[in-house]
């Protein structure tokens, strides 16, 4: 008898303790890695490149940019767009979820993600974004540890390098030279909205196509929000 509670006590030690203690190192040592090495692939990369395997016509396009070398115009349209408290929040706006909830109770709206920009980040380093539970538990807690390791500036950085702005169009630079033939650096404010309200729905979108009136009054929007983005050392 007292050997089998001693083995259940180790048991649970391991599971409770032992178990979590190394998975949290691990997961930091991850992170603390990506803080000064670009991220060159992710997970939605490698599903998208799984689900193209018959298209001939598929191919990444990624040019990594530090964001010292990316147009301020297309950094204060993104938060504007996508994030307008990341430079303050610690990565998850609860004043948003609860204005959610609230029209969710009131008038029965579907209740949406209310991703910041660093929980997007998270998601798409770190896991393959399938809707489930278990991903949003997990990108929970990447969120904290980027947030704690890498700060504002690199989370940013990162983000705006892997998100997906096309068919097989990953990060900033490479939506840039497609779709204007230009660097990233040398976007002005008009480029850098159309881009922006894109990433919603990056695969059904183009920021060229300039017909969608619903997409040009968010545009007209988010100008006149322009003068409340503050982002400390980069803005």
């Amino acid at each position: 008898m007292a050997r089998d509670r001693n083995k259940k006590k180790r048991l649970w030690y391991w599971l409770l303790v032992r178990i979590p203690f190394w998975l949290i190192v691990g997961c930091s040592a991850v992170v603390l890695l990506f803080k000064w090495v670009p991220v060159r692939y992710t997970p939605l990369m490698l599903r998208r490149s799984i689900a193209s395997y018959s298209d001939t016509s598929f191919h990444i396009q990624k040019v990594w940019v530090p964001l010292s070398e990316v147009s301020p115009e297309l950094i204060k349209a993104v938060i504007l767009a996508e994030d307008i408290y990341f430079p303050v929040h610690h990565g998850f706006d609860f004043q948003e979820m609860g204005r959610m909830w609230r029209k969710h109770r009131k008038k029965g709206t579907p209740i949406r993600g209310c991703s910041t920009i660093s929980q997007q980040t998270a998601k798409n380093v770190f896991t393959w974004g399938y809707r489930t539970w278990f991903r949003k538990a997990a990108e929970t807690g990447w969120t904290l540890l980027i947030e704690w390791i890498w700060g504002k500036e690199r989370i940013m950085e990162v983000y705006l390098n892997v998100v997906e702005l096309g068919k097989g169009i990953y990060g900033i630079e490479a939506a840039a030279q497609t779709y204007y033939h230009i660097s990233s650096r040398d976007l002005d404010m008009d480029q850098s909205l159309s881009i922006a309200t894109c990433l919603p729905s990056p695969l059904l979108t183009r920021p060229t196509d300039e017909s969608d009136p619903e997409r040009r009054e968010i545009m007209e929007r988010l100008r006149l929000r322009e003068g409340r983005v503050s982002f400390p050392g980069v803005l």
